[in-house]
Protein backbone atom coordinates (compact mmCIF):
# COMPACT_ATOMS: atom_id res chain seq x y z
CA UNK A 1 0.00 0.00 0.00
CA UNK A 2 1.40 3.34 -0.95
CA UNK A 3 1.24 5.68 1.98
CA UNK A 4 1.75 9.34 1.53
CA UNK A 5 3.47 11.16 4.30
CA UNK A 6 2.25 14.67 5.04
CA UNK A 7 4.35 17.57 6.13
CA UNK A 8 5.16 18.06 9.73
CA UNK A 9 2.94 20.34 11.78
CA UNK A 10 3.88 23.71 13.08
CA UNK A 11 6.98 23.83 15.21
CA UNK A 12 6.48 23.41 18.92
CA UNK A 13 7.91 25.83 21.44
CA UNK A 14 11.00 24.58 23.16
CA UNK A 15 13.36 25.68 25.84
CA UNK A 16 15.74 27.18 23.28
CA UNK A 17 15.56 30.63 21.78
CA UNK A 18 15.08 31.08 18.05
CA UNK A 19 17.66 33.78 17.66
CA UNK A 20 15.13 36.60 18.07
CA UNK A 21 13.61 35.81 21.43
CA UNK A 22 14.96 34.67 24.72
CA UNK A 23 14.06 31.56 26.61
CA UNK A 24 11.42 32.04 29.28
CA UNK A 25 13.46 30.18 31.88
CA UNK A 26 13.35 33.05 34.39
CA UNK A 27 10.42 34.29 36.42
CA UNK A 28 10.05 38.05 36.78
CA UNK A 29 13.15 39.39 38.47
CA UNK A 30 13.83 36.07 40.17
CA UNK A 31 16.55 33.49 39.84
CA UNK A 32 15.84 30.39 37.83
CA UNK A 33 13.63 27.88 39.58
CA UNK A 34 15.87 25.51 41.45
CA UNK A 35 15.35 21.84 40.93
CA UNK A 36 14.42 20.05 44.07
CA UNK A 37 15.06 16.42 44.67
CA UNK A 38 12.04 15.12 46.53
CA UNK A 39 11.63 11.44 46.89
CA UNK A 40 8.62 10.69 44.71
CA UNK A 41 6.33 7.95 45.74
CA UNK A 42 7.59 4.80 44.18
CA UNK A 43 5.22 2.79 42.11
CA UNK A 44 5.51 -0.49 40.32
CA UNK A 45 3.23 0.79 37.58
CA UNK A 46 5.34 1.31 34.42
CA UNK A 47 2.62 3.59 33.01
CA UNK A 48 3.42 6.27 35.59
CA UNK A 49 5.73 9.08 34.47
CA UNK A 50 6.76 12.45 35.86
CA UNK A 51 4.30 15.20 35.13
CA UNK A 52 6.95 17.42 33.51
CA UNK A 53 7.86 14.60 31.12
CA UNK A 54 4.19 14.01 30.34
CA UNK A 55 3.84 17.69 29.39
CA UNK A 56 7.08 17.73 27.38
CA UNK A 57 6.04 14.60 25.48
CA UNK A 58 2.81 16.33 24.51
CA UNK A 59 4.88 18.89 22.57
CA UNK A 60 3.90 21.89 24.69
CA UNK A 61 7.39 22.78 25.88
CA UNK A 62 10.62 21.43 27.38
CA UNK A 63 10.75 19.68 30.78
CA UNK A 64 12.41 22.76 32.35
CA UNK A 65 9.62 25.01 31.10
CA UNK A 66 7.06 22.43 32.22
CA UNK A 67 8.41 22.71 35.77
CA UNK A 68 7.84 26.47 35.62
CA UNK A 69 4.27 26.03 34.38
CA UNK A 70 3.60 23.50 37.14
CA UNK A 71 5.06 25.79 39.80
CA UNK A 72 2.76 28.71 38.93
CA UNK A 73 -0.36 26.54 38.88
CA UNK A 74 -1.08 26.24 35.15
CA UNK A 75 -1.36 22.44 35.24
CA UNK A 76 -4.18 20.30 36.60
CA UNK A 77 -4.43 16.53 36.94
CA UNK A 78 -7.92 15.08 37.11
CA UNK A 79 -9.26 18.55 37.92
CA UNK A 80 -6.77 19.31 40.72
CA UNK A 81 -4.05 21.96 40.45
CA UNK A 82 -0.63 20.35 40.90
CA UNK A 83 2.40 22.42 41.92
CA UNK A 84 4.56 19.58 43.30
CA UNK A 85 7.83 18.92 41.51
CA UNK A 86 8.36 15.25 40.69
CA UNK A 87 4.63 14.47 40.76
CA UNK A 88 3.80 11.33 38.78
CA UNK A 89 0.80 10.68 36.59
CA UNK A 90 -0.69 7.72 34.77
CA UNK A 91 -1.24 7.82 31.03
CA UNK A 92 -4.96 7.49 31.73
CA UNK A 93 -5.04 10.65 33.89
CA UNK A 94 -6.63 13.80 32.51
CA UNK A 95 -3.89 16.41 32.37
CA UNK A 96 -4.69 19.98 31.36
CA UNK A 97 -2.35 22.86 30.63
CA UNK A 98 -3.94 26.30 30.93
CA UNK A 99 -7.34 24.65 30.61
CA UNK A 100 -6.56 22.62 27.45
CA UNK A 101 -6.36 18.84 27.56
CA UNK A 102 -2.94 17.45 26.62
CA UNK A 103 -1.61 13.99 25.87
CA UNK A 104 1.98 12.71 25.69
CA UNK A 105 1.94 11.80 22.03
CA UNK A 106 2.42 13.37 18.66
CA UNK A 107 -0.66 14.84 17.04
CA UNK A 108 -1.66 12.87 13.94
CA UNK A 109 -4.18 13.54 11.17
CA UNK A 110 -4.98 10.62 8.87
CA UNK A 111 -7.45 10.72 5.99
CA UNK A 112 -8.86 7.34 4.89
CA UNK A 113 -10.84 6.49 1.76
CA UNK A 114 -13.04 3.85 3.39
CA UNK A 115 -14.29 0.88 1.35
CA UNK A 116 -17.49 -1.03 2.07
CA UNK A 117 -17.46 -3.81 4.62
CA UNK A 118 -15.64 -2.05 7.47
CA UNK A 119 -17.34 -0.82 10.63
CA UNK A 120 -16.49 2.64 11.95
CA UNK A 121 -15.62 1.74 15.53
CA UNK A 122 -12.62 1.44 17.83
CA UNK A 123 -14.16 -1.53 19.65
CA UNK A 124 -12.81 -5.02 19.19
CA UNK A 125 -14.98 -7.97 18.30
CA UNK A 126 -16.89 -6.07 15.61
CA UNK A 127 -15.33 -7.86 12.64
CA UNK A 128 -13.36 -5.78 10.17
CA UNK A 129 -13.12 -2.17 11.28
CA UNK A 130 -11.62 1.06 9.95
CA UNK A 131 -8.94 0.78 12.64
CA UNK A 132 -7.55 -2.24 10.76
CA UNK A 133 -7.08 -0.05 7.69
CA UNK A 134 -5.09 2.67 9.50
CA UNK A 135 -3.22 0.37 11.90
CA UNK A 136 0.17 1.24 10.39
CA UNK A 137 -0.50 4.94 9.83
CA UNK A 138 0.84 6.18 13.17
CA UNK A 139 1.76 5.10 16.68
CA UNK A 140 -0.49 7.84 18.09
CA UNK A 141 -3.87 6.77 19.45
CA UNK A 142 -6.06 8.16 16.71
CA UNK A 143 -9.78 7.59 16.40
CA UNK A 144 -12.31 8.40 13.68
CA UNK A 145 -14.28 11.63 13.72
CA UNK A 146 -17.90 10.69 13.24
CA UNK A 147 -18.80 7.52 11.42
CA UNK A 148 -19.71 5.90 8.15
CA UNK A 149 -21.92 2.80 8.14
CA UNK A 150 -20.35 -0.58 7.39
CA UNK A 151 -21.78 -0.51 3.86
CA UNK A 152 -20.99 3.17 3.29
CA UNK A 153 -17.76 4.34 1.75
CA UNK A 154 -15.67 7.45 1.32
CA UNK A 155 -13.61 9.86 3.38
CA UNK A 156 -13.11 9.43 7.10
CA UNK A 157 -10.73 11.58 9.16
CA UNK A 158 -8.80 10.20 12.15
CA UNK A 159 -6.95 12.23 14.78
CA UNK A 160 -5.93 12.40 18.43
CA UNK A 161 -6.33 16.19 18.41
CA UNK A 162 -9.42 17.02 20.47
CA UNK A 163 -9.41 20.63 19.26
CA UNK A 164 -9.73 19.59 15.63
CA UNK A 165 -12.26 16.86 16.45
CA UNK A 166 -14.46 19.38 18.28
CA UNK A 167 -14.87 21.34 15.03
CA UNK A 168 -17.04 18.54 13.67
CA UNK A 169 -19.44 18.17 16.58
CA UNK A 170 -21.47 21.33 16.04
CA UNK A 171 -24.09 20.93 13.31
CA UNK A 172 -24.33 24.73 12.97
CA UNK A 173 -20.68 25.69 12.86
CA UNK A 174 -19.08 22.34 12.09
CA UNK A 175 -17.17 21.11 9.06
CA UNK A 176 -19.39 20.28 6.05
CA UNK A 177 -19.21 16.85 4.44
CA UNK A 178 -20.30 16.23 0.85
CA UNK A 179 -21.98 12.92 -0.03
CA UNK A 180 -22.80 11.25 -3.33
CA UNK A 181 -25.99 9.29 -2.66
CA UNK A 182 -27.87 6.82 -4.85
CA UNK A 183 -31.53 6.22 -4.01
CA UNK A 184 -33.84 3.34 -4.92
CA UNK A 185 -35.96 5.68 -7.08
CA UNK A 186 -35.92 9.17 -8.53
CA UNK A 187 -36.01 11.97 -5.95
CA UNK A 188 -39.06 14.13 -6.62
CA UNK A 189 -38.30 17.82 -7.11
CA UNK A 190 -40.87 18.74 -4.46
CA UNK A 191 -39.11 16.49 -1.93
CA UNK A 192 -35.73 17.94 -2.85
CA UNK A 193 -37.07 21.44 -2.19
CA UNK A 194 -38.52 20.37 1.18
CA UNK A 195 -35.20 18.89 2.24
CA UNK A 196 -33.37 22.06 1.18
CA UNK A 197 -35.82 24.25 3.09
CA UNK A 198 -35.53 22.17 6.26
CA UNK A 199 -38.21 20.11 7.97
CA UNK A 200 -39.04 18.61 11.35
CA UNK A 201 -38.87 14.97 12.39
CA UNK A 202 -40.49 14.26 15.76
CA UNK A 203 -40.34 17.97 16.56
CA UNK A 204 -36.65 18.30 15.75
CA UNK A 205 -35.55 20.53 12.87
CA UNK A 206 -33.45 18.77 10.22
CA UNK A 207 -31.32 21.09 8.07
CA UNK A 208 -28.81 20.53 5.28
CA UNK A 209 -26.30 22.88 3.68
CA UNK A 210 -27.06 21.94 0.08
CA UNK A 211 -28.85 19.26 -1.92
CA UNK A 212 -28.95 18.85 -5.70
CA UNK A 213 -29.21 16.34 -8.50
CA UNK A 214 -25.95 15.03 -9.99
CA UNK A 215 -25.23 16.52 -13.42
CA UNK A 216 -25.44 13.95 -16.20
CA UNK A 217 -26.95 11.27 -13.97
CA UNK A 218 -30.46 10.07 -13.21
CA UNK A 219 -32.50 11.76 -10.51
CA UNK A 220 -31.73 8.78 -8.27
CA UNK A 221 -28.26 10.24 -7.73
CA UNK A 222 -28.05 13.12 -5.28
CA UNK A 223 -25.34 15.40 -3.94
CA UNK A 224 -25.88 16.30 -0.29
CA UNK A 225 -23.76 18.62 1.88
CA UNK A 226 -24.36 18.50 5.61
CA UNK A 227 -22.61 19.56 8.83
CA UNK A 228 -23.02 16.40 10.83
CA UNK A 229 -20.57 13.72 11.95
CA UNK A 230 -22.80 10.69 11.42
CA UNK A 231 -24.72 9.17 8.54
CA UNK A 232 -27.76 8.19 10.62
CA UNK A 233 -29.24 11.64 10.00
CA UNK A 234 -28.88 11.12 6.24
CA UNK A 235 -30.86 7.90 6.37
CA UNK A 236 -33.44 9.63 8.56
CA UNK A 237 -33.87 12.35 5.91
CA UNK A 238 -34.63 9.98 3.06
CA UNK A 239 -36.65 7.50 5.11
CA UNK A 240 -38.90 10.40 6.10
CA UNK A 241 -39.68 10.94 2.44
CA UNK A 242 -39.92 7.18 1.75
CA UNK A 243 -36.68 6.60 -0.13
CA UNK A 244 -34.11 3.87 0.48
CA UNK A 245 -30.39 4.59 0.13
CA UNK A 246 -28.66 2.17 -2.23
CA UNK A 247 -25.17 3.63 -1.81
CA UNK A 248 -23.59 6.42 0.19
CA UNK A 249 -20.13 7.85 -0.54
CA UNK A 250 -18.48 10.71 1.37
CA UNK A 251 -16.55 12.50 -1.38
CA UNK A 252 -15.32 15.56 0.56
CA UNK A 253 -14.75 16.76 4.12
CA UNK A 254 -14.49 20.53 4.01
CA UNK A 255 -11.71 21.18 1.49
CA UNK A 256 -10.36 17.60 1.73
CA UNK A 257 -11.10 15.30 -1.22
CA UNK A 258 -10.34 11.74 -2.33
CA UNK A 259 -7.78 12.89 -4.89
CA UNK A 260 -4.78 10.53 -4.95
CA UNK A 261 -6.27 8.29 -2.23
CA UNK A 262 -7.38 4.94 -3.70
CA UNK A 263 -10.20 3.11 -1.96
CA UNK A 264 -8.87 1.41 1.18
CA UNK A 265 -5.78 3.66 1.35
CA UNK A 266 -4.95 6.62 3.58
CA UNK A 267 -2.65 9.62 3.79
CA UNK A 268 -1.43 12.08 6.40
CA UNK A 269 -2.74 15.61 6.02
CA UNK A 270 -0.22 18.09 4.70
CA UNK A 271 0.59 21.17 6.76
CA UNK A 272 -1.44 23.31 4.38
CA UNK A 273 -4.46 20.99 4.56
CA UNK A 274 -4.28 20.97 8.35
CA UNK A 275 -3.96 24.74 8.63
CA UNK A 276 -6.95 25.23 6.34
CA UNK A 277 -8.97 22.74 8.38
CA UNK A 278 -8.16 24.58 11.60
CA UNK A 279 -9.37 27.86 10.09
CA UNK A 280 -12.79 26.49 9.13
Amino acid sequence: MKRQQGSKGKGKPSGRGNGNTRSTSFARGNAPIKKTNPTPKKSGNPDEIRLNKFIANSGICSRREADEHIAIGLVTVNGKVITEMGYKVKLSDEVRYDGASIRPEKKAYVLLNKPKGFATTTSEGKGRTVMDLVANATTSRIKPIGRLGRNSKGLLLFTNDDTVASKFTNSKNGVPRLFHIELDKNLKLEDLKKIQAGFKVEGKLVEVEEISYIDGASKKEIGLKIKNTGNTIIRTIFEYFHYDIISLDCVAIGHLTKKDIPRGHWKHLTEQELNTLKML
